[in-house]
């Protein structure tokens, strides 16, 4: 089902969106895909992503820590957060970390942007 609908790219800077990306930039180099190919197998990424993470994860965790600094720029926030302890739906595990940044937005993005 084709949709009008733009999805942010954030996962596209974790390990297997590295490797995708890493990947299609060598086909375009060897001339066996086209720049155009590879642009729709990234935008088909980050709607699949996007909805498997939306549609099966659902564990939560609570977080504490100290609020280092934020921002509100075009419609996305970001926080960096100090000495931040996370904690697991079911409260039996827990894990630390010194610094964290957060990045918020809406699931999906209009085409208004």
């Amino acid at each position: 089902m084709a949709t009008n609908t733009n999805y942010y790219d954030l996962y596209r800077h974790g390990s297997l969106g590295i490797t995708l990306t890493d990947a299609l930039d060598e086909l375009i180099g060897n001339e066996r895909i086209d720049p155009q190919l590879a642009m729709k197998v990234l935008m088909q990424y980050d709607r699949i992503i996007s909805e498997t993470l939306s549609d099966r994860v659902k564990s939560r965790l609570t977080f504490k820590g100290s609020l280092d600094t934020y921002r509100f720029c075009d419609e996305v926030w970001t926080f960096l957060i100090k000495n931040v302890t996370f904690k697991m739906d079911n409260g039996s595990q827990t894990v630390q970390a010194d610094k964290v940044k957060i990045v918020s937005c809406s699931a999906k993005r209009s085409d208004d942007k």
